[in-house]
């Protein structure tokens, strides 16, 4: 592996053709001579996968699905090496690449990052459910400082806020949602909503699973237990505040009352941007503030009523043990149900409540046990909406 101080860094890029990997190899393409793509990873998207590894001149791509991993060979021919399966991500993952982007959705992309982190990459994880559902296994994967850096925008404005003060200075850290679509509306207005009314983010255009996740709130959830586990605070120190402009992407409170914030265009480029250069910046800004025009900047205190998946997903996170991952396998089967059309709006947050009502939390998970556990919160998860489905038909 080169050194990670090197001008030219290798890049493994997991998930290239969603959002956040397609918009990493936008920041590649901007900086040309500080990174050369060494792999990309897709599910099943062949079409845009094959554009990318010519575009880049990729080596080495893997596709989870196998049909697709056929039309890929068949469009890249013999000079590129393509890994299919489900374990293809990973073993692509241990290449020992300078930097893994991992922007797989859900909790597959668990297995990716310990992979990385075990071959002495930087991970640079946009891949929430990895610290969710494997908290402790990555924690315990990481060899060295700086190793593992987050991409979401709300970890990384965390991870410079903090560059001003010592950790022991630290008091709280407040972390901003937009409130999605669904901002100011009460419980009974989301008793009817429709899955496009959902996935009309106001803000950010994300992937249909995500967007789903930041209108139940559950992506604000995921973070905090995120942001438990990388900053190292208790979650009494951990705050949710609603910020509709999406400006502010964090801030960090001291011990002396001082807080700093930071404030950028809601562009996923620029956090991608710095945890691909990590420690450095990459000169450039894909989009900056207009400091030249009246704006404003609205906090508002978290409606946890109508919306409970932050509370349930720190219930989760502070029971530990194999209660987060029961957490977010629970919400998968929901919102692919409510994307299905299966369940409604108020169903998610509901059959969520009643997998973790049951479930019986192992304290100091391995890999087996958190996949086991994951299993047996879908199965709980599918028999609730089930029984929801009944109820309404």
């Amino acid at each position: 592996m080169a050194d990670p101080g090197d001008d030219l860094r290798r890049l493994t890029v997991l998930g290239s053709t969603g959002s956040v990997g397609a918009q990493a190899l936008d920041v590649v393409s901007a900086h040309p001579g500080r990174f050369r793509v060494s792999g990309l990873a897709a599910g099943g998207n062949a079409d845009l996968l094959c554009e990318q590894a010519r575009r880049f001149g990729v080596p080495r791509v893997a596709v989870a699905d196998r049909d697709a991993a056929a039309r890929v060979r068949a469009g890249l021919g013999a000079g590129v090496e393509v890994l299919d399966g489900a374990g293809a991500a990973a073993e692509l993952a241990a290449d020992g690449a300078d930097v893994v982007l991992n922007a797989i959705a859900g909790s597959r992309g668990l297995r990716p990052t310990l992979a990385a982190l075990s071959a002495g990459s930087r991970v640079a994880l946009a891949n929430k459910e990895s610290l969710v559902v494997g908290g402790a296994l990555v924690l315990a994967a990481v060899r060295r400082p700086g190793q593992l850096v987050p991409v979401d925008s709300e970890h990384s404005a965390l991870a410079q806020c903090l560059r001003a003060g010592d950790p022991q200075e630290v008091a709280r850290l407040v972390l901003t949602a937009s409130g999605g679509p669904f901002r100011g509306r009460s419980r009974a207005e989301l008793a009817h909503v429709t899955v496009a009314d959902a996935l009309a983010h106001p803000t950010w255009a994300m992937g249909a699973v995500i967007t789903v996740n930041s209108a139940t709130l559950a992506n604000k959830g995921h973070e905090v237990i995120e942001a438990a586990l990388l900053f190292g605070l208790g979650y009494d120190h951990i705050d949710v505040v609603v910020h509709p402009q999406s400006l502010v992407h964090a801030m960090v409170e001291f011990c002396d009352g001082a807080t700093v914030a930071q404030l950028s265009p809601p562009d996923m480029r620029l956090p991608i941007a710095l945890a691909l250069g990590w420690p450095q910046r990459l000169p450039g800004a894909p989009a900056r503030m207009d400091w030249t025009r009246a704006q404003s900047f609205d906090f508002e205190p978290l409606d946890a009523d109508t919306f409970p998946m932050v509370d349930l997903a720190v219930s989760a996170g502070r029971r530990g043990g194999t209660f987060p991952a029961a957490f977010n396998a629970a919400n998968e089967q929901a919102v692919a149900a409510f994307l299905g059309g299966r369940l409604g709006f108020l169903g998610i947050p509901a059959v969520v409540e009643a997998v973790l009502s049951f479930h019986d939390g192992e304290p100091a998970p391995d890999l087996d046990t958190l996949l086991a556990a994951e299993d047996d919160a879908r199965r709980r998860a599918d028999a609730a909406i089930a029984a929801a489905t009944d109820r309404t038909t």
